[in-house]
């Protein structure tokens, strides 16, 4: 597979993911789990926000986000993006790629 086919299977995995989003109605953190049996809650102590783990595509991405619950919505902070080896590197409660 070369760099612009990965890169194509990459965006299909996150606009799907995208797309199950718009079905979502979270009011506490683990509705978040009811929707994605597979992402996991880290809390993150002495940090502002907890953090949750996607995993995106079967498994070949992760997603990394903060989030916070408000009265009416949900609001998640991406992160990181990256593939499951490049996850493996990084501290999940400590990563901010952008």
């Amino acid at each position: 597979m070369n760099h612009c086919e990965g890169n194509a299977i990459m965006k299909k995995a996150f606009i799907d993911f995208y797309n199950q989003l718009q079905f979502c109605d979270w009011e506490i953190p683990s509705d978040i789990i009811k929707s994605f049996r597979t992402a996991d809650i880290v809390p993150c102590e002495g940090k502002p926000f907890n953090r949750v783990v996607f995993n995106v595509g079967g498994n070949k991405f992760r997603l990394i986000c903060g989030y916070k619950f408000g009265k009416k919505y949900v609001v998640l902070y991406v992160r990181f993006v990256g593939t499951h080896n490049e996850y493996n590197k990084v501290k999940v409660c400590e990563v901010d790629m952008f």
